[in-house]
Formats: structure tokens, sequence, C-alpha cells
């Protein structure tokens, strides 16, 4: 019998493939603004975004920068990488990405199968460092906000994965307690070590199969898996 009624789910590359959605929309845009004069191959300036986003939302869930700033520089410095100095150009691709880019639909394997598993024994919810429009329209183009009562963000809580205070947030807005409550998520460091810190038990879903020395309350490859614990 599993002793836990609330599970909290990561949403970005634990459910929505963002990789893949975020490939797609740069890929259009790329081609809508014929970057393709300018650099040759688009499959190497998806990687390059990948690559400045990821450190750009290190700094943002640091509090180092705002989500006004992330949106802009991300594409200013991809664009930079390949010689092209544009603000204006950076920044219109900046807001149609936000446009486009929650509109796709692809999850995750095996997703909406461990929801539609887990649906009927446990509350779902989702706690995530997304904005809080871009995470909505998300769930509701991929149909997955029937599955989930609550949407914590930390645009809304005012702090990011690992703090704490988002932890909190999302257990007392919905009356769980920590011993009943799991966390679901694929980055070891802001979804795993910060539900661990906090106190709630962990699901790291390891799909690179990452090599750690952290000790973790489950380790997974697949959300398939999650069968043999719940």
């Amino acid at each position: 019998m599993s002793p836990y009624k609330h599970i909290f789910f990561d949403l970005d590359r634990t459910l929505w493939d963002f990789d893949r959605n975020s490939g797609e929309t740069i890929k259009e845009l790329f081609f809508k603004y014929q970057l393709d004069r300018s650099i040759d191959d688009p499959e190497e300036f998806v990687q390059v975004y990948h690559e400045v986003n990821l450190q750009l939302w290190s700094l943002y869930r640091k509090g180092e920068m705002t989500k006004d700033i992330l949106r802009t520089k991300r594409f200013r410095m991809s664009l930079a990488h390949f010689g092209i100095t544009d603000d204006e150009l950076a920044e219109k691709i900046g807001d149609e990405y936000l446009d486009i880019s929650p509109t796709k639909t692809l999850l995750v394997p095996h997703a909406r199968e461990i929801l539609d598993y887990l649906q009927p024994g446990y509350r779902l919810h989702i706690i995530t460092n997304g904005f809080l429009t871009t995470q909505q329209i998300k769930l509701k183009n991929c149909r997955l906000k029937q599955y989930f009562q609550s949407l914590t963000t930390s645009e809304v809580v005012g702090h990011n994965k690992p703090r704490p205070e988002i932890f909190h947030e999302a257990l007392s807005s919905v009356n769980a307690r920590k011993k009943e409550s799991l966390m679901i998520g694929d980055d070891l460091e802001v979804d795993i070590l910060g539900a661990r810190k906090f106190g709630i038990d962990q699901v790291f879903l390891n799909r690179d199969r990452v090599i750690h020395n952290d000790s973790v309350t489950y380790e997974f490859d697949s959300l398939l898996a999650l069968k043999d614990i719940l």
C-alpha cells in the first residue's frame, strides 16, 4: 500500500517534452526569419540556443536575472554566437517563441499513460519554475490540465525550485502533509535535491542515466517504472 496521497510533478522535460517542442519552434522561426542566410545548420542553432537557455535559467533560478531579460537575452546571445547582432530581431524571435512553443504538444514517453494510471488513486499537482501563463497554455493544449488539481509556479510564489518556499507553498495550498507527498522530476539539483532538503520523498526521472553520488528516494529512467511503487 503506497504511503503517498499527493504526487507533485515537474512539467518541462518530466511530462512536456521541452527539447523537442522547443526545437520544433526554433526551427520554424529559423526559416521564417531566413537565418539560413547566415547559419548553415538549423540544428546547430537549436543546440546553441538550448545551451544558452540553460545558462540563463540557472541565473534566473538564483534570482540574478529577471524573466523579461531572460526572454530576449537568450536569443540575442544565440544569434551573437553566429555573428548576428540585431537586438530587434532577437526581440521578435523571443516574443514569437513564447507564443508558439507552449502550443506544441509533444510529451515525454509514457506521460499520458502514467497520468491515466495515477489519477484514480492520487491527487496530482505541478510544481514548475516556468512562467504561469506559458505553463497554463502547455497544460491546456496538451490536454493535461484535467489531470492536475493544482499548479504552483515560481513566478507566482516568488521563489524558484530548489528553494524550500516553493515546495512549502505547493503542499500547503492543497493541505498535503510531507509524509504523504512525492516529488517527481528530471532535474537532480532543482527537483530532487530541493524536495529532499524540504523533507519529501522524490523520484529522479534519470532518462539519460546520469551518474551521480546523491542519495534519492527512487530513481528510474522511465515514467512507466512509477507503477512499481505507486
